[in-house]
């Protein structure tokens, strides 16, 4: 079976397939960077990250773009207020997220843009649309005249015909779902970083600058363009309307979007006390691996609701896989192979193949996996599952750590390597062999202070992180 995505232009399930052979081409609208990204932005994110590693598993390679937005209203503000230029301002939220990210194991696009370091591309863009008749200027700004588009509303799929009277809006935070026209090219305030351009002083509008990003790095044409819910209006809506006003072509062939994260059955926000990041929730003693297992537990266009408890189950499903993979190379099994037990490894990879095919539904292709760790546990107390078995097994879970990337436990800073894991277990058992007791608890006692947990088996000592 092939992946197929949800459309939000055509609201249709689609089987995926690229335009330009086996490249993909995906955009991917990034963190605007005043401040510390919040845990509903890494829901979106850890979805794209989701859809690109599946993406990498059909064979497919990426030519995937993430803008940084470091240039907006928050940001000019909260610059000038700290006497800091915008660069140095953004700078600090900016390797923030890109820390964060990794602690999060989403795999870097291969390029991240700035909108700061493309206005010359965004005036160049401005005066084409102005030169086709499709702005005008009030106040020293220039407005898109979505009058002039008449496929406006196609993406979020309302009419807007009955409100495209000309009236605009300025600022980059929209509270109401207005159609209006949508600055550009926003004039110079006073103290206020500006840029040159023949349409006079002044700093690109948020939508032009994904377009002009995405467009100069994945042609005029691109593949997959991907956000959260809230960008389908009034931002994606306007990046069509002005991308395909400046070529005359379609600008995106599949549009996916993730649904919002909630808190505790709550929207997010400060005001209920709910709202985190991704560094408060790490803070609390949570792994990254289960935070990440629950982000991507749920079919992203499913809302998820993001709970304490929640988070601890993570942790148990990782727990359960990790002893699963222990006990599948640490287990002295008989010599054979359980023809049964073969067929249904091949079976349950196909099952979680064919979750992640229907549109990323995450949830089914998870059911798949532990339901075969059920039956397989219960194969291997019974004498029923033999060393040929393992190779199945262990390519189902590989696979699976492809995809969801949660078995190998983070090392915590100052934390031990392996190898030092290893030779503190090594001097534990001649200690135990010397029968020096107390030295022998006392390596174990550091190793779990250290964040390890040793079992001992009749088939030697198995360890892991906690």
């Amino acid at each position: 079976m092939a992946l197929r995505l949800h459309n939000t232009l055509t609201q249709e399930l689609e089987e995926f397939r690229p335009q330009d052979g086996n490249t993909v081409r995906m955009y991917t609208c990034g963190p605007t960077v005043y401040h510390y990204v919040h845990i509903g932005n890494f829901r979106t994110f850890t979805f794209q990250d989701i859809l690109r590693r599946t993406l990498i598993a059909r064979g497919y390679v990426m030519d995937h773009v993430m803008n940084i937005t470091d240039v907006e209203d928050k940001i000019i503000r909260n610059a000038m207020a700290a006497g800091v230029t915008i660069n140095e301002y953004t700078a600090q939220y900016t390797k923030a997220f890109l820390d964060d990210s990794a602690v999060l194991r989403l795999q870097r696009p291969e390029r991240v843009v700035f909108a700061t370091e493309h206005i010359p591309e965004m005036v160049a863009a401005v005066e084409k649309l102005a030169a086709s008749d499709h702005t005008y200027v009030s106040d020293g700004s220039t407005y898109f005249k979505i009058g002039t588009f008449p496929g406006y509303g196609k993406l979020s799929h309302t009419n807007f015909s009955g409100n495209i009277a000309g009236a605009r809006v300025e600022v980059d935070e929209y509270d109401k779902d207005d159609a209006r026209d949508f600055v550009l090219w926003k004039s110079q305030k006073p103290g206020e970083p500006a840029w040159d351009a023949s349409m006079g002083a002044g700093r690109p509008g948020w939508h032009i600058e994904c377009s002009v990003m995405a467009m100069k790095y994945l042609g005029e044409t691109i593949d997959i363009h991907t956000g959260g819910v809230d960008l389908v209006f009034p931002h994606h809506e306007n990046e069509i309307a002005q991308s395909e006003a400046l070529t005359g072509k379609q600008f995106v062939r599949y549009w996916v979007h993730a649904e919002h994260l909630m808190v505790e059955g709550q929207k997010m926000s400060k005001s209920l006390g709910n709202f985190f990041t991704l560094r408060d929730i790490l803070e609390r003693g949570y792994s990254p691996e289960s935070i990440r297992y629950l982000l991507a537990s749920s079919q992203y266009r499913k809302q998820l609701n993001f709970t304490f408890d929640g988070l601890k189950a993570a942790s148990t499903s990782i727990d359960r896989l990790r002893n699963f993979e222990l006990r599948l190379k640490n287990d002295k099994l008989a010599i054979g192979l359980n023809q049964q037990i073969d067929a249904r490894s091949t079976q349950a990879l196909q099952a979680f193949h064919a979750g992640l095919d229907d549109d990323l539904n995450t949830a089914d292709a998870l059911a798949a996996i532990f339901e075969y760790i059920r039956e397989v546990n219960s194969a291997m107390d019974a004498g029923e599952f033999y060393a040929g078995n393992v190779a199945g097994a262990l390519k189902l879970l590989a696979d699976f750590d492809a995809i969801f990337d949660v078995l190998t436990p983070s090392q915590k800073e100052g934390g031990l390597s392996d190898s030092e894991i290893d030779a503190l277990i090594a001097d534990r058992a001649k200690a135990k062999k010397s029968r020096d007791f107390a030295r022998a608890d006392a390596i174990r006692n550091e190793l779990i202070e250290l964040g390890v947990i040793l079992e001992d088996t009749k088939d030697g000592v198995r360890w892991k992180r906690k």
